[in-house]
């Protein structure tokens, strides 16, 4: 027999809600046990006049054993919404043996046509095609340029010094005593660099876990892994933004220590605690809690600030000494004109692209599991497209950084990161079609949290690519 479980007053108030909510084809979703399930409020006649509202759920529970395997839920009891009435919601329960194992009770849920389409596997295949290519293109280029630029310096030393000085001089040899030159703003690149590194650390441990344990099978699984990894890895962000920061001069290193160890956080939990408090205004259930508020606060000062220290300790003194092969000079080298599409800010825009174009067709599914509720399972293209996003950012950089040291512009290091950051962009930018297009959102609520956690995410992987871009010139040059 179908229980009463509550009782509407249909008031116009209230009418006009579900009318709106039935135009817009709104539905819910419900979690059993962890296993979600879908509804739609109501329906419209076909003149689009009246409206009815579904007021009875039936439910039917699949068990094997002592464990829930699957749900159903079947909506009936359509209900003509008239003001000043009444409307009972009620629902029914049916349990049935299921031959479904507990382990295997996901795998209605995923979506192998979506996620294993041709497409998937052809974006992966191009994408190592152009890593293929980027990287004999790089080897290619850099042996033949490095071989001419070694023969000719050489010649040049076999000069008396006469013959040297009236010589045409050019290339990178000539900014040798400047290229290791401490960068602008050593504070927020180290910190930057830092947060990178870690971002980097998480990522791969994150879908690793994923790779192996199944984290779709539970609600928050995923989130609440990133979090503890992102927790542990501190000392990571401490010790390559402290080491950093010592080798470039850096004397205010507690200012640092603490500027890298919340420049992630306080940019989740600022843009969190904002979308929270749009959120609570429209009394939507992706509030956060205020308890959770206060969890991750304590996190970030009794968890991750001490491991930080500990890292920036341990980064200072074991690698916090410069150890470069050229002495830097005293005084700077003025930084000769050179052709537009040489300058830093040409480099920068254009830098982002090739790594963009490696990654965007991942993002098209990733985009689809987080914002139209399909499972992301297939975790190994995602380690497929980490690696070749590293591959393609390593070359990118390694030309750009090339290019710059030979037009005699020793400012490599911004360049270097900013170049691989600007990915960011692309993704970001990305984003804005795939909201417009693929999504039918609209209103404050959902603009505000889609576009603030598309910006989380984005700023994120643009800050762990340019990380990859400071290591390998540097390792390079």
């Amino acid at each position: 027999m179908p229980a009463t479980y509550c009782e509407i007053d249909l008031d116009k108030e209230k009418r006009d809600a579900f009318v709106y909510a039935i135009k817009n084809h709104y539905w819910y979703q419900m979690y059993i046990d962890d296993l979600p399930i879908w509804g739609i409020v109501g329906e419209a006649d076909e003149n689009g006049e009246d409206y009815y509202l579904w007021t009875y759920k039936k439910l039917e529970i699949g068990f094997n054993g002592n464990r829930i395997v699957d749900v159903n839920l079947t909506s009936e009891g359509k209900v003509k919404l008239v003001p000043n009435t009444k409307i009972q919601m009620s629902y029914s329960v049916k349990w049935k043996k299921s031959d479904v194992k507990f382990e295997d009770r996901f795998d209605k849920y995923l979506d192998p046509s979506f996620f294993q389409h041709r497409i998937h596997w052809f974006s992966i295949f191009n994408s190592f095609m152009m890593v293929i290519f980027l990287v004999g293109l790089v080897s290619m280029i850099l042996m033949r340029t490095l071989r001419k630029d070694y023969a000719r310096y050489s010649k040049e030393e076999e000069m008396d010094d006469m013959d040297r000085d009236l010589g045409d001089e050019y290339g990178w040899k000539q900014v040798h005593g400047d290229v290791f030159r401490p960068s602008s703003h050593p504070l927020i690149f180290s910190s930057l660099i830092g947060s990178g590194c870690q971002i980097f650390a998480v990522s791969l441990i994150v879908i690793i876990v994923a790779m192996i344990e199944d984290l779709y099978t539970e609600r928050g699984s995923m989130l609440s892994t990133a979090i503890f990894v992102y927790a542990a890895t501190s000392p990571v962000n401490g010790y390559f933004g402290g080491s950093l920061y010592a080798r470039q001069g850096g004397r205010r290193w507690i200012k640092q220590m603490f500027i890298g160890a919340f420049l992630i956080p306080a940019m989740v939990c600022g843009t969190a605690f904002f979308i929270n408090f749009i959120a609570i205004y429209y009394h939507a259930s992706r509030a956060i809690p205020f308890g959770t508020m206060v969890a991750v606060c304590c996190i970030c000062f009794f968890v991750i600030l001490p491991l930080n220290l500990v890292g920036t300790i341990l980064g200072r003194n074991l690698s916090g000494q410069p150890n470069f092969p050229c002495r830097v000079n005293a005084v700077p080298r003025p930084i000769p004109e050179k052709k537009w599409f040489m300058e830093p800010a040409v480099i920068v825009c254009l830098g982002g692209i090739l790594p963009f174009g490696s990654i965007f067709i991942e993002m098209y599914f990733i985009f689809t599991s987080f914002w139209a509720y399909k499972i992301y399972y297939v975790y190994g293209f995602m380690m497929l497209v980490l690696v070749i996003l590293c591959i393609v950012t390593v070359c990118v950089t390694i030309v750009c950084t090339y290019f710059l040291l030979n037009a005699e512009d020793y400012r490599w290091q911004w360049t270097s990161f900013l170049s691989a950051a600007s990915t960011a962009i692309y993704v970001y930018m990305y984003s804005f079609y795939y909201y417009f297009f693929k999504t039918k959102m609209y209103g404050l609520f959902q603009t505000s949290f889609y576009f603030g956690y598309m910006a989380v995410f984005s700023t994120a992987l643009g800050i762990m690519c340019g990380n990859i871009a400071h290591w390998t010139p540097l390792y390079f040059i």
